[in-house]
């Protein structure tokens, strides 16, 4: 049994634990928080609850590998309820609105009503949702039917154009305005369109849903399924240095002044906060090329929670509008976004709502909210009241019957990310891809460091909880095969290669 020590209590933590636990290791975790879960999490404020984090979980569709994921880490399975929103959003032009519903062949036939004259290019974007769908195995009625190989050979030539186009792009080869705004409100004009695809798929295979309770609940599950399965975890411990003998970290010395030795070091931290600080080292070299992509954007958002005293809203699940003229300089953003909870009952009290907005901003602006909190402390609090005075009047503008009805509880920003989940942009997922990216993956080891591995999003283009969760188990895996090296290691192997190198430096010195 080896003693795995695991920097991060997020998802990707969480994960690395759980698997360590029932590979038969014995893993503690150390969270610098003071709960578990990192973005994955949810606060209350006035007698409401804000959820941070998932806006759709991939890997709600029980004939999906990921799902049996979900489940092994306690997230999902028996007795979790899932909910299955009639749309993932709404996007608003003018008073005329079009759905990304559930139903494949009723998105094909609205955006037909709404342009027939745009039916080449609606019958392009079904087909190509229909081929991942197919290639993820989640395609038919019953979404568990997945393409053979020559489906699969026939079925990429489908995908190559969206891998050519940004969002804004492939937006602007439709006729209809409204057709135009559909396609780059959600994830963004400079996203790359196999982006919006892949979502889609999912999201229409019932593959991209609402865990019952939202991220916080979530999280506890993860929480607990580690600790029943007799794993440490350690709140506000904050590691500050990864000690190292030669070629093995020996052990990591905490902020309270306690040294933890260990067998294994997982490392789930954002790896810009952890190489050349945490761990004396260098970024491996194909991580570091992701930061310095110009396809691959970091990016964060600020956001609003609203409480409501109405009972009804006047949508549903996720709702896009264009921000009104006067509101648009202080959010940044020509769209906003507002989510609705109405599916969740605890979140307000009786007979309330809580609703969220969300405005996207990139990197360079996630920095200044960062930078303006450290420094100017009383000029970041003005801005994030403007800010949602500006998300309020944008919505009783677009929705009369808010008004009066409506009121700000909280204001979450890049610097709240930077502080509670130490990323350095105040980024919660990893890097946006634009066109001509595929989404790969980089490995995790660490060059000179034997018994040190990576869990963390940003291996993966695009992250996201999935990718956490797996990193997690992966990490695990090279564990395990790591200690089956040691078990069939000949007798005596160890101190045949100490010898090796004594003679080798005997050598050199001759």
């Amino acid at each position: 049994m080896a003693r795995v020590l695991i920097i991060g209590g997020g998802v990707a933590g969480l994960s690395a634990g759980i698997y360590a636990q029932k590979h038969g290791h014995h893993a503690i975790v150390c969270e610098r928080h003071f709960i578990s879960g990192g973005n994955l999490t949810g606060w209350n404020r006035n007698g409401y609850h804000i959820d941070n984090c998932i806006h759709w979980l991939t890997g709600t569709n029980p004939y999906t590998e990921t799902y049996k994921m979900w489940e092994e880490l306690g997230a999902l399975g028996d007795g979790i309820g899932i909910y299955r929103g009639e749309s993932l959003y709404t996007c608003d032009l003018d008073g005329r609105r079009l759905s990304l519903c559930r139903d494949i062949d009723k998105l094909e036939s609205d955006m037909l009503s709404i342009s027939p004259d745009d039916k080449k290019e609606i019958t392009s974007f079904i087909k190509a949702v229909k081929a991942v769908q197919g290639l993820s195995g989640i395609a038919g009625k019953e979404h568990d039917e997945r393409l053979g190989v020559m489906g699969a050979v026939a079925a990429l030539p489908l995908l190559v154009k969206y891998y050519r186009l940004t969002l804004g792009e492939l937006g602007a080869r439709f006729c209809h305005p409204l057709l135009r705004k559909f396609f780059g409100c959600f994830l963004s004009e400079s996203y790359g369109a196999i982006a919006l695809v892949y979502v889609a798929a999912c999201f229409c295979g019932d593959n991209a849903d609402l865990p019952e309770g939202g991220s916080l609940a979530m999280a506890k599950r993860m929480e607990s399924r580690f600790l029943a399965l007799g794993g440490e975890l350690h709140l506000r411990k904050e590691a500050v240095k990864i000690n190292r003998v030669r070629r093995s970290a020996k052990s990591v010395t905490f902020a309270d002044g306690t040294t933890v030795e260990a067998d294994y070091i997982v490392l789930t931290t954002d790896p810009a906060m952890t190489f050349g600080k945490l761990l004396d080292k260098k970024m491996p070299k194909s991580l570091a090329m992701k930061y310095s992509d110009p396809r691959l954007k970091r990016f964060s958002s600020y956001q609003c929670a609203i409480a409501c005293d109405l009972s009804s809203l006047p949508f549903s699940d996720e709702f896009v509008f264009e921000v009104p003229g006067r509101y648009k300089d202080i959010l940044g953003s020509k769209d906003i976004i507002v989510r609705g909870f109405a599916h969740e009952k605890s979140f307000a009290p009786d007979g309330k709502n809580i609703l969220q907005t969300l405005t996207y901003c990139n990197e360079k602006a996630a920095k200044r909210f960062i930078e303006m909190r450290e420094r100017r402390r009383e000029t970041y609090e003005t801005l994030k009241r403007n800010i949602a005075n500006a998300a309020i009047g944008a919505l009783e503008e677009k929705f009369p019957e808010l008004r009066g009805h409506i009121s700000c509880v909280d204001v979450w920003t890049p610097a709240t990310y930077r502080r509670f989940v130490a990323s350095e942009t105040g980024a919660y997922m990893s890097f946006a891809i634009s066109s001509h990216v595929i989404p790969n993956s980089t490995g995790n080891r660490i060059s000179g460091l034997k018994n040190v591995v990576l869990a963390t999003q940003w291996q993966h283009v695009t992250g996201g909880l999935p990718v956490a969760a797996q990193n997690g188990m992966d990490a695990v895996a090279v564990i395990d095969k790591l200690e089956r090296k040691k078990k069939h290691a000949p007798s005596g192997s160890a101190e045949k290669n100490k010898t090796i190198v004594v003679r080798r430096k005997q050598q050199q010195r001759v």
